[in-house]
This record gives structure tokens, C-alpha cells and sequence, in this order.
């Protein structure tokens, strides 16, 4: 069977760059500088899931994606989570935060509701984070 992102997650998010393993996305939410990762591999649900050849690059796709939106966004706090529990397929939440955000202190998931970036804006930004990562 071939790699297939969600549908959810394909409606959510822009594509913005494939690494190693992942597929680096850029999620529709202005309010958050916020990528998801989600690894090429069929099946996954949960970390614990990733053979443990993919575990490293996985962790440094998750520590590159963290330290390139904490420099760019400007953030107080690197927020990182894989959670699934609205769609199962494994993604890795990479999020910056600030204390000045729609959400601090909270998580930001259920916070409001997400406002869309403009095109020229989700453009310009995809092109800098597919420059600066690579």
C-alpha cells in the first residue's frame, strides 16, 4: 500500500516541503506559526509505532522544523505534540508559541476559531520555510 495523507490533514494544511521522512506542512491557522510532520509510512497511529531506523531522523526532522519556527516566530515556547485522537494518522504537531498568543497559556487546539491565512501570506511564508530549512 503507498503513503496517503489524511484527508483532514490535506484539507487543513498547505504543503510546504518533503524531508527525509516527513512531509512538512504548514497548518491554515494564522493565529500560530504551527508545521505538522507526518512520516511517509503507512499505519502509524503512535510514536511508539516508528521503526526504530526512522526514530533518529524523525527526532531531528522534529528538532530542525522546532528550531528553524522558534527562530522565526520569535518564540517563548516550542510546543510538540502527537496526539490522533481526531485523525489517527501519526502527525507531529511542531507549534510556537508566545505569551501574547490567541491561546497562551492553553494548548490551541480549541481555542477560538482558525482564521486562514491570506494566499500572499501562506505563500510568502512556505518559501521561507523551504528556504531556511534547507
Amino acid at each position: 500500500m503507498d503513503f496517503s495523507l489524511h484527508p483532514q490533514l490535506a484539507a487543513d494544511t498547505f504543503a510546504v516541503k518533503s524531508l527525509t521522512l516527513c512531509d512538512q506542512l504548514l497548518m491554515n491557522d494564522s493565529r500560530f506559526l504551527w508545521c505538522i510532520l507526518v512520516p511517509r509510512r503507512d499505519g502509524l497511529r503512535d510514536l511508539h509505532q516508528v521503526a526504530a531506523a526512522d526514530k533518529s531522523q524523525l527526532l531531528d526532522e522534529i528538532d530542525r522544523v522546532s528550531a528553524l519556527l522558534e527562530r522565526i516566530g520569535d518564540a517563548y515556547k516550542m510546543n510538540v505534540a502527537a496526539l490522533g485522537n481526531m485523525v489517527e494518522q501519526l502527525h507531529i504537531h511542531v507549534i510556537a508559541r508566545n505569551r501574547e498568543d490567541a491561546a497562551w497559556p492553553g494548548p490551541v487546539w480549541g481555542v477560538g476559531s482558525a482564521e486562514p491565512y491570506q494566499q500572499t501570506q501562506a505563500e510568502s511564508l512556505i518559501a521561507r520555510l523551504r528556504d531556511e530549512l534547507s
